[in-house]
């Protein structure tokens, strides 16, 4: 999604190195180019893409297995606090967005584009995010659904005001990230705890899950469908038209995750302004590493104390600080090995998809239906008809993956990007 103006930066130089061939070395990398970021992205999308795999089939059928207990339970969302392998996948995306825009106002200003034509091309970004996030929300014959819980819409209602961030000094912007938080803290804190009486399944939480999930004292602040963003989206929801009125989101999930959201993406922000410095690598790495312990310190201080709990479901302040630093030490790793390392070759298969998040982003949330259907209408709805249960659902999730990929790897070796 981040602009790195592939379109604009061309080089000599192939994936696999000078004189290379084969299927990596279809297309030069600009020697500048952050592939790190690239490849964070790609893998990103390639993990929210592989749930096509079903893991938690093969992990009922082998309930004694740890691996595939463990596989199938990060590629699952933790239902309240907590985190998974699987929950990480929308802050990362997030951040690099930060990150992107980092590189992408740098570039915008060496060419000398005016402010005004910035903030009109990220204002017109951001509007087409909030659409598109409706409209993938939206079920197939069904009336306009206007949520805006969809990781675009989210990204989108956030983008601008990260915009105008991006042309200020680095300071102001992390005041920004401590602002964010603490006003997402104090709205949450002193939102009213709701009447002793109520009956939570009227807000979508049934007992089983009030049981083993709702919090007493302070941090039931934070408990699902009962606290301040929950209350705005009754208000807020509301006021577009819909066939009844909006209720409750049963995944607990709210508009205003787009405020702490925007906290992430400056995360993000500053990580990209701190890799652009002419410096050496390894500060670089250090920086990104130290920010990363940092910030998970912060964030479990902030549950352990019972300050904030961590869910991702509704962003507190202490999930961004968790997920923010998750994301400071992985792009650290990627950092290390590809850009400081020089070690790319290995890396073009999920690199390519990060080149391409948003193309891939769609084919992941429409496209796998489509192609599913057709493989069912070719070869019956049994296949691979040579494989039992579960392995049948894991293989017809691999091949519909590398389907997918391999539309993905067609558009790259055709060098078409989807920007907006």
């Amino acid at each position: 999604m981040p602009e790195n103006d592939l379109q604009t930066r061309r080089s000599a130089r192939s994936w696999g190195g000078e004189g290379a061939t084969g299927a990596g070395a279809t297309a030069p990398l600009p020697p500048d180019r952050l592939v790190s970021a690239d490849f964070y992205r790609g893998a990103v999308m390639l993990l929210m893409m592989g749930e096509l795999l079903r893991f938690s089939q093969v992990a009922k059928a082998f309930p004694e297995s740890r691996f595939w207990q463990f596989l199938a339970r990060h590629q699952t969302h933790v239902e309240w606090t907590g985190l998974t392998l699987h929950d990480l996948i929308q802050p990362s995306f997030s951040f690099l967005v930060g990150l992107g825009l980092a590189y992408s106002v740098a570039a915008r200003k060496q060419r000398g584009e005016s402010f005004r034509s910035q903030a009109l091309h990220a204002g017109w970004r951001s509007l087409l995010l909030i659409a598109m996030g409706v409209w993938l929300r939206t079920a197939p014959n069904q009336p306009t659904n206007f949520t805006f819980e969809d990781t675009l819409s989210q990204i989108g209602l956030g983008y601008f005001p990260l915009f105008l961030l991006a042309t200020v000094a680095w300071p102001w912007q992390a005041v920004a990230v401590v602002g964010l938080l603490l006003a997402t803290f104090g709205a949450f804190a002193l939102f009213p705890l709701p009447a002793e009486s109520l009956d939570l399944t009227t807000v979508g939480v049934t007992p089983e899950f009030a049981t083993q999930h709702n919090a007493t004292g302070f941090l039931a602040h934070w408990n699902k469908n009962t606290n301040f963003a929950f209350a705005f989206d009754r208000w807020f929801l509301n006021l577009f038209p819909r066939p009844e009125p909006w209720q409750f989101n049963r995944g607990g999930y709210s508009t205003l995750n787009f405020v702490p959201t925007l906290a992430t993406m400056l995360l993000g922000l500053l990580a990209g302004g701190w890799l652009r410095r002419s410096i050496a690598a390894w500060p670089k790495l250090l920086g990104l590493w130290g920010s990363g312990v940092a910030l998970l310190g912060l964030g479990w201080a902030a549950e352990h104390y019972g300050v904030c709990p961590s869910v991702k479901r509704i962003w507190t302040p202490a999930w961004v600080l968790v997920s923010g630093g998750w994301c400071c030490l992985l792009l650290g790793l990627c950092y290390a090995i590809l850009d400081w390392g020089g070690w790319r070759r290995w890396a073009w298969p999920v690199t390519l998809v990060g080149m391409n998040s948003i193309a891939a982003y769609f084919l992941a949330h429409g496209f796998e239906s489509y192609l599913e259907a057709r493989f069912n209408s070719h070869f019956g709805v049994g296949w691979p008809g040579f494989l039992g249960d579960p392995w049948k659902g894991l293989a017809r999730g691999a091949i519909l993956l590398l389907s997918l990929w391999l539309v993905l790897a067609w558009l790259y070796r055709r060098r078409i990007f989807i920007r907006i």
